[in-house]
């Protein structure tokens, strides 16, 4: 039995023939995409095994040639090999857009946007929801916009929450936020319910103070102690909501449990004190707010 090939020093595998064999391969590819030799890209995807970035690569290059029919046809042979992979591929959505583009030029609009009310059906978004949008027709926009908020409602609350606020369905907002249970709306990522809390804020604040509540506990729960003030933050915005909504009782209950659950964070607790006596941090930054100048800093710093 042959004995495998040894990395090159330092762990590389530039010694390793099958290495060396995909890098060249690779290599072939992008200069075949770059010329748009659709018959070389063809042999050598052949030779070392066809995926679906392949055909998603020969049909753009098709479409570069405005062969869309047999650029539709790569298209769904690359589908199909998704299909067949037991965890799918990275092109599989780049093919499905492609699919629909095509259809929609070639004068099968309709074929394009059942294959997107499809998907969406299984997972209403806001992004599933952009796709399906693309392909109805202008007058009829409204009767779908209704008909795909009515088919959301069994979406995960993750889902739901981005698509509403997208489509500026607030009232509908503020009603899903009423009736989820507060460790639903804890476990949520802020950067799916801040900016919803912010957009309820004015019009619905019974709803926003459950969110910056949420934002608060979620903070505070995780121990998550360099983010304290953004908590404080959250939880003054949430006594600010509840007394613009006449719920100052919801208030009460918040700063019980608070401090039933909480006691033992010093840090924490002696700034909530002075927010639960009257006093809160108003001009600290939010959690959101202090994760986009972080990140804001790091693109400056790698860039």
């Amino acid at each position: 039995m042959a004995a495998a090939a040894t990395p090159a020093p330092g762990g590389s595998n530039e010694g390793n023939p099958e290495y060396a064999r995909r890098r060249w391969s690779n290599t072939l590819r992008t200069i075949y995409v770059a010329r748009k030799n659709v018959e070389a890209y063809v042999a050598i995807a052949e030779e070392t095994g066809l995926t679906a970035q392949d055909c998603h690569a020969v049909a753009t290059i098709l479409v570069s040639r405005r062969k869309l029919e047999e650029a539709l046809s790569w298209v769904e042979r690359g589908v199909d090999i998704t299909r067949k992979e037991p965890y799918g591929s990275a092109a599989d959505y780049d093919l499905v857009r492609l699919k629909r583009g095509l259809l929609a030029r070639l004068g099968r609009g309709g074929e394009a946007l059942e294959d997107a009310w499809t998907e969406y059906r299984k997972h209403p978004s806001k992004y599933t929801y952009d796709d399906l949008m693309q392909f109805v027709p202008k007058a009829e926009r409204a009767a779908w916009h209704a008909k795909a908020i009515e088919t959301a409602e069994g979406a995960d609350l993750h889902s739901l929450i981005g698509l509403l606020l997208e489509t500026e369905e607030m009232d509908r907002l503020a009603d899903l936020v009423r009736r989820s249970a507060d460790d639903a709306l804890e476990q949520m990522s802020h950067y799916a319910t801040e900016p919803a809390a912010r957009k309820l804020e004015k019009a619905f604040p019974d709803a926003a103070a459950r969110l910056w509540r949420a934002l608060g506990m979620r903070i505070v729960r995780a121990k998550k102690s360099k983010h304290y003030d953004a908590a404080l933050s959250n939880f003054e915005r949430a006594l600010r909501c509840c007394e613009k909504a006449g719920l100052t009782g919801e208030w009460e209950k918040t700063v019980s449990q608070v401090r039933a659950d909480h006691h033992r964070k010093y840090r924490f607790m002696a700034g909530f004190e002075k927010l639960a006596a009257g006093s809160g941090p108003s001009h600290e930054p939010s959690f959101l707010e202090r994760a986009k100048a972080r990140w804001g800093r790091q693109r400056t710093e790698n860039g």
